[in-house]
């Protein structure tokens, strides 16, 4: 029996969306592993990842570029969540984590060929103005997450300490993954360390000199003196009560030189 040459491609082209479709199927498979229909998300995998590559805020993106396929799979599995089924804290730490997950993601396309994440960018699209964040079956872009969800959502300033744009002048990246039984306690550590970091803040006489952070996004602090004295300890807080109403505020440039390795 004779078979058509067009019918044998027909077959293949056939038998190939067949795999394709059996791959993507085990992916989402996978991912809903680590995502229950109780409204719950398990972040183990990125925990893992960031408790093995990122000490003291500095990132190993060479190791973390071998495991780029187990960051893969924490992405694929964000992708699927509805957050609307989960509560506020969940709901604030899912988004941070997707944040500071597609950074390093971004990162990772780029690496080890780029220097800053601002190469990732071009002369026209800044790289968070890239849609490259698969999200509830859309696409969109970091600062959509930052600027459209997490800061008018939950307005909370201490956000601006969690999530990290893989700069050395960003507050750090935690080497733990956000979670909202322990939101509260994170996000209060997190802003804490950065003000009381020297490299980051510091007086000098009766000038604060601090993160272009408090510049670009000022009105999310409700008095950026204020805001210093509630998280600033030790000597820090003892002479910025002395001085009171005298400080003068000065903004540190930012280096935006890769946060790691």
């Amino acid at each position: 029996m004779k078979i058509n040459r067009m019918t044998i491609t027909a077959t293949l082209f056939l038998m190939l969306i067949s795999m394709v479709s059996a791959i993507n199927v085990k992916k989402v498979q996978a991912a809903s592993s680590d995502y229950t229909p109780n409204h719950t998300i398990d972040h183990t995998i990125f925990d893992k990842l960031l408790n093995q590559y990122v000490v003291n805020g500095v990132v190993d993106y060479k190791g973390l570029k071998k495991e780029e396929a187990t960051l893969d799979r924490y992405l694929t599995m964000l992708e699927i969540v509805k957050p609307d089924s989960l509560s506020r804290n969940d709901r604030f730490a899912f988004y941070i984590n997707v944040y500071n997950a597609w950074t390093i993601k971004l990162i990772l396309t780029g690496y080890p060929d780029i220097e800053s994440i601002k190469d990732m960018g071009s002369l026209f699209k800044s790289p968070w103005k890239k849609k490259i964040v698969r999200l509830n079956g859309d696409v969109v872009t970091l600062d959509y997450i930052e600027h459209e969800i997490l800061r008018p959502d939950f307005k909370d300033s201490r956000v601006h300490f969690a999530i990290n744009c893989a700069a050395k002048s960003c507050p750090p990246l935690r080497s733990e993954a956000y979670q909202g039984s322990s939101l509260d306690y994170q996000l209060d550590d997190s802003t804490s360390s950065f003000i009381n970091d020297p490299q980051m803040n510091y007086l000098k006489g009766e000038k604060l000199y601090i993160s272009k952070i408090f510049d670009w996004f000022e009105e999310d602090f409700n008095g950026v003196h204020r805001f210093f004295l509630q998280y600033a300890r030790g000597n820090l807080k003892k002479e910025l009560i002395r001085i009171g109403d005298k400080v003068r505020i000065k903004h540190l440039d930012y280096d935006w030189d890769l946060n790691g390795s």
